[in-house]
């Protein structure tokens, strides 16, 4: 059974919410029929790309060097996608369900939690082979059902990439605006069944509660019951309660919700403002570290120093009147407290493909 407060922020949908996205009746002779490639990629596609050394360097048999780089099989994903005016993909050229999830699972299991490459190069990577997954399926018939597991399980993926990228994502080749557009596009068709992470996703956002309540009561209620808690917390700016809620939350709301710790620069205003005097006075960093949910000492005293607080040895922080700064947004860090210990020793795509979760991380005594 899963958990009783739903903190996984992901349910199975029922039969009648298996619909991905609305369909209308296709009109006549258009009907869609269901790939048949058995194939990560097309064997044409294939050989065309290695002939024009588009592989990406994931794509690429291990050890296969020189001017024509081989394509590994089980590794090269179908990117290239008709332009307009040109015909529909033949079913030899689609890949069906049971290929598409093969693929989301390989995306996340070995390529997802890849040592050898920046994050930035993971995300873009996965995303661009995300997008070809659910453009093969928009192109083909596929039940309602077996696209919304392939759907799921691609957002989720996405999620848990993104929730990853840290501070590396500005130095490298990807777009976070485009990243983020193409989560929204995801929850776009699977709102009914992965509405929790909806709205931990777009918190305090006014248009992510007005879908809300577009949606049945019997479906509100199965939201996972700490996410009202998070965002009215969020909005009051009760940063205590706030995090403690956070660390509840299990692995991926909290890849959903991690955009979102910037408040904590929010937070040390407000303090910054309580706390100062003529004369100075220090607060323990470990208070902070508590406080703000921080990785450690280390990341409080960065955060501190970057809005010109000066620190007392290597323990305390001093609040002196007037010196306090507004300064650039700092780039998150790893959210290792918040995003990645919650793996607790399991690998993403067990993560992702398990159906419910089973337990929830810290369940507090008391929401208050």
């Amino acid at each position: 059974a899963g958990p009783q407060n739903g903190a996984s922020g992901r349910r199975r949908p029922r039969d009648a919410e298996c619909r991905p996205f609305p369909r209308c009746p296709p009109m006549p002779g258009c009907e869609l029929s269901v790939g048949t490639c058995s194939d990560m990629c097309p064997a044409a596609e294939r050989a065309q790309r290695e002939k024009e050394r588009r592989l990406h360097r994931f794509e690429v048999v291990p050890g296969c060097r020189g001017d024509q780089p081989r394509a590994d099989l089980q590794r090269a994903r179908s990117t290239v996608w008709p332009a307009a005016g040109k015909p529909r993909p033949s079913p030899s050229q689609l890949r069906p369900p049971r290929v598409l999830l093969a693929a989301v699972r390989y995306l996340a299991g070995e390529v997802a939690e890849r040592a050898d490459a920046s994050r930035a190069e993971v995300a873009s990577f996965v995303a661009d082979r995300l997008r070809a997954v659910r453009l093969d399926l928009a192109l083909q018939s596929a039940g309602d059902a077996e696209a919304a597991v392939v759907l799921e399980t691609a957002l989720a993926t996405l999620l848990a990439v993104v929730a990853r990228l840290g501070p590396d994502a500005a130095r490298g080749a990807v777009d976070p605006g485009l990243l983020q557009a193409q989560v929204q596009e995801g929850f776009g068709s699977l709102r009914r069944c992965f509405q929790g992470l909806f709205l931990l996703y777009n918190l305090a956002s006014c248009g992510g509660f007005a879908r809300d309540l577009q949606l049945p009561a019997t479906l509100r209620a199965a939201r996972p019951c700490a996410q009202p808690g998070v965002d009215s917390a969020f909005r009051e700016g009760n940063t205590a309660r706030l995090f403690r809620l956070l660390r509840t939350l299990s692995y991926l709301p909290s890849c959903a919700v991690c955009g979102h710790v910037a408040c904590r620069r929010r937070a040390l205003a407000r303090l910054a403002r309580a706390l100062s005097t003529p004369k100075g006075q220090t607060l323990p960093l470990g208070f902070l570290v508590h406080l703000l949910a921080l990785d450690g000492p280390e990341e409080a005293r960065d955060l501190c120093q970057a809005h010109g607080l000066p620190l007392d040895g290597e323990e305390g922080v001093v609040f002196l009147r007037g010196l306090y700064r507004e300064e650039e947004l700092l780039c998150p860090g790893a959210c290792q407290l918040l995003v990645d210990s919650k793996l607790r020793g399991r690998t993403l795509e067990e993560v992702i493909m398990a159906e419910e979760e089973d337990e929830v991380v810290d369940r507090p005594e008391s929401e208050a």
